[in-house]
């Protein structure tokens, strides 16, 4: 049996014991764990324990673990403890609160057993110690971890926790349903975790839902004083909007919490605004270079000759170029959307509501972007309408992308965050963000967001912005920085650095070159 066809039998057999992509090493033979070792399909995250790689992926390479990160738990604890254990109150509101970043550190209460620190894949661990008493008589489910319910765990989370995650605690507050919110102060049966609650509840508006659970304590002889656990009253969250999902209403805290934070860091509007004439001039004039820096951050290998040619109608099948047709249909589609785009820049000219020209038209820029490829007969033409119907993730990055069940919700709460707007930088700077940051399709968010961050530039008369592919190291820095720690300061100096660049002093130099 050649190598290939070994290959392919031990992947068969892995793939076979495998839970989403974890596998414990028991369920291998030793020659079979060691070949496909060898091959760089199975990548140990601790003694006994693995991940089933596609060939050829790189062993540093994070992405694979962040993305089966819950499922090495779900795997790992049932084997270890049966269903005597349970998440942290912390830990399991971080889950239900739809957090999307990898904890550095999951904390598991159990039955049995002593207090052992694990050390796993990356940077993260998990700590486990016996707490007979704590672990609920009939957890919670989430995607296979033994969990507190969200009433449960707002009972018993600690009293910092309100304003340590204000964000999850807010959308927990939202979309956790009063009677589940009252169960779980009622079990718990103490009055502190209630008044918290309670005074939460109002302090973000949610006075209706507030006063029922009041309703519910009272009848189960729970007296509530409430107090704000909030360090002040208002809500990050509107509370006239209606949330569906945890991961928008993730959307619009993050949104809430970070306007501020752009305004202080990006320029305030140009005080003069051009004409729309001029202004899509000024961005057909620099096309070159930005479809250039666009592509070549996504990795496609393009030149600006290639990209004239297609622009002009002069691309011919002969060229040398056609001979990578994956990189030559990219530059077509970019082209293609480039011209939606200022398309759609030319109605918020005329008046039209900034964010409700990019709800209408997004799905219009991501079609022609890939429409070459169904031309092509590469993708179908299904493609090209709705969202990822899939899981995605950021190569190393410990932010998880929401599930694609999250993503419509999600995108509604963008495009009403960014109908609601009312400063052109922060809807510029937090449009792009957090379109990457729920990254709703299979491919091109990254210019899709850069899309969308134009157009908005446009509307308060900033000039079309490109990123360098020189400077991607420190732009995909600043995104991870915002997307894991919540700090939008340093993109959004970055985008306003990029916006400065006088592009017709500078030229368009091979990937790689110094900038």
């Amino acid at each position: 049996m050649s190598p290939n066809q070994l290959l392919a039998r031990h992947l068969e057999t892995a793939n076979a014991v495998a839970r989403e992509s974890v596998i414990r090493g028991k369920d291998l033979t030793q020659r079979q764990r060691e070949f496909l070792a060898k091959a760089g399909c199975l990548i140990e995250v601790m003694k006994g324990w693995y991940l089933l790689a596609p060939p050829g992926v790189d062993t540093g390479d994070t992405t694979l673990w962040h993305g089966n990160f819950l499922a090495f738990l779900g795997f790992y604890l049932e084997e270890r403890f049966g269903k005597d254990y349970c998440l942290t109150a912390e830990s399991s509101l971080d889950l239900w609160a739809g957090q999307t970043r990898t904890p550095a550190q999951v904390i598991i209460m159990t039955r049995e057993g002593g207090n052992n620190r694990i050390e796993l894949a990356f940077g993260t661990s998990l700590i486990t110690y016996r707490d007979e008493a704590r672990v609920p008589a009939q957890p919670a489910k989430f995607r296979g971890l033994n969990v507190m319910s969200p009433g449960m765990a707002l009972a018993r989370v600690s009293p910092t926790y309100f304003e340590k995650d204000r964000a999850s605690a807010e959308i927990l507050l939202r979309i956790a349903d009063g009677q589940e919110i009252a169960r779980g102060l009622l079990e718990f049966g103490k009055t502190a975790p209630a008044n918290r609650v309670i005074g939460a509840l109002q302090a973000i508006g949610q006075e209706e839902k507030a006063q029922k659970v009041l309703e519910i304590l009272s009848l189960g002889r729970l007296t509530v004083k409430p107090e704000n656990p909030f360090s002040n009253s208002g809500a990050l969250i509107s509370p006239h909007l209606l949330i569906r999902s945890p991961y928008a209403g993730r959307t619009h805290a993050l949104w809430s919490e970070m306007r501020n934070t752009v305004i202080e860091n990006f320029p305030p509007p140009p005080g003069e605004r051009i004409s729309k004439e001029a202004y899509l001039k000024q961005a057909a004039g620099i096309y070159t270079n930005d479809a250039y820096n666009s592509l070549s951050i996504e990795g496609y290998v393009v030149t600006a000759e290639l990209i004239e040619r297609i622009r002009s109608g002069a691309f011919h099948q002969d060229t040398p170029e056609a001979r990578q047709p994956k990189d030559a249909m990219a530059a077509k589609g970019y082209c293609l959307a480039h011209e939606g785009v200022l398309r759609s820049i030319g109605r918020i000219f005329d008046g039209e509501n900034p964010g409700r020209v990019v709800d209408r038209d997004l799905q219009t820029w991501y079609a022609q972007l890939h429409q070459p490829y169904v031309d092509a007969g590469i993708i179908p033409a299904s493609a090209l309408a709705g969202y990822r119907e899939r899981s995605v993730y950021i190569r190393n990055s410990l932010h998880v992308p929401p599930p694609r069940e999250a993503v419509p919700d999600a995108m509604e709460a963008l495009f009403a965050a960014l109908s609601g707007e009312d400063h052109p930088g922060v809807r510029a700077v937090l449009g792009h963000f957090a379109c990457v940051f729920i990254h709703p399709y299979p491919d091109g968010n990254g210019r899709i967001g850069s899309f969308l961050m134009n157009a908005m530039l446009a509307s308060g008369g900033y000039p079309w912005t490109v990123i360098r592919v020189t400077r991607r190291a420190d732009y995909m820095a600043a995104l991870e920085e915002a997307s894991t720690k919540g700090d939008i300061a340093a993109f959004s100096r970055f985008v306003a650095q990029e916006m400065q660049v006088d592009w017709s002093k500078t030229e368009i130099r091979p990937w790689g070159d110094a900038d």
